[in-house]
């Protein structure tokens, strides 16, 4: 493996690139899992940083998390019975319910994905 370098100033920084060159920006859920890691698994987070493998795993977890909290919110508020009729007649009601259920919804998957 030979590296190339450029100067920037006056130090000499050596030119690296990840191998895996996936442009997924990571959302929430990934960030969350990133901090949770290092501050609770550092060896685990060391390794996956070392393997290469930390980028790929917080895009699935994101992506899993943002699924999860589509799946969740949309069943939750079927059970419910919030509707866009209740939209319609009861706006501040709606949101109330909504944001009710996003919350619920939302420590299901910190429990089930973030913080395992």
């Amino acid at each position: 493996m030979e590296l190339t370098y450029h100067w920037e100033g006056d130090v000499l920084i050596p030119d690296l690139e990840l191998e895996d060159g996936s442009n997924y920006q990571i959302g929430k859920y990934g960030r969350m899992r990133q901090r949770y890691l290092f501050e609770n698994h550092h060896a685990m987070y060391t390794h996956l940083v070392l393997t290469e493998k930390l980028w790929k795993h917080l895009e699935e977890v994101d992506m899993e998390c943002n699924d999860m909290m589509d799946m969740l919110t949309v069943r939750m508020a079927e059970r419910e019975g919030v509707t866009e009729h209740l939209k319609s007649v009861d706006q501040l009601g709606w949101v109330r319910k909504m944001n009710n259920i996003r919350s619920r919804a939302e420590e299901v998957v910190l429990h089930d994905l973030i913080y395992r």
